[in-house]
């Protein structure tokens, strides 16, 4: 059974997905994604001491700020009137030489088309905002990992990826 591509018309031009037709509902979708960076540049985040200042707090206003301005970044995707953007940040995996601090992202809106990209923009955003508020501390932090969890609503209902709870 061959699948149509939604973003394809029958000549093969990229086009939008008209979602005129379809009923609007709570949407909600969640994405996360890691950054690992030394002990000495984790230290200093944790206690607000890097050289730019408030590292989570600004990234978590950039994540929210481009969960806002996906539809400009990403072609073919509908700009979309978001109810709620969350970022949030934890500390896990902190070993002897490095440690790493892992973004979530759950966006929300009622609406026509889901807001995956907006979660997955929100988390990229986030921790890029990470690098570069602590590049002076570390210039090789990894970032990696970036992926949705989880969705709720629309058609397909919802999904959790798996390992996630």
């Amino acid at each position: 059974m061959s699948q149509s591509l939604t973003h394809i018309d029958t000549d093969g031009t990229a086009r939008m997905v008209d979602v005129g037709a379809k009923t609007a509902s709570q949407r909600v979708a969640v994405a996360t994604g890691t950054i690992t960076m030394t002990d000495t540049a984790l230290a200093a985040i944790k206690a607000g001491d890097a050289p730019k200042g408030d590292v989570l707090g600004t990234a978590r206003i950039a994540g929210i700020m481009a969960a806002k301005k996906t539809a400009e970044l990403i072609p073919l995707c509908h700009p979309l009137p978001i109810d709620a953007v969350n970022v949030d940040f934890t500390f896990e995996a902190e070993e002897e030489f490095c440690g790493t601090i892992r973004a979530t992202a759950t966006a929300a809106i009622t609406g026509k088309t889901g807001v995956e990209m907006e979660a997955i923009t929100a988390v990229s955003i986030a921790l890029v905002t990470v690098y570069d508020m602590a590049k002076a501390l570390d210039k090789g932090m990894v970032i990696s990992e970036i992926r949705l969890v989880e969705k709720r609503g629309g058609k397909s209902g919802h999904w959790i990826a798996d390992g996630w709870a």
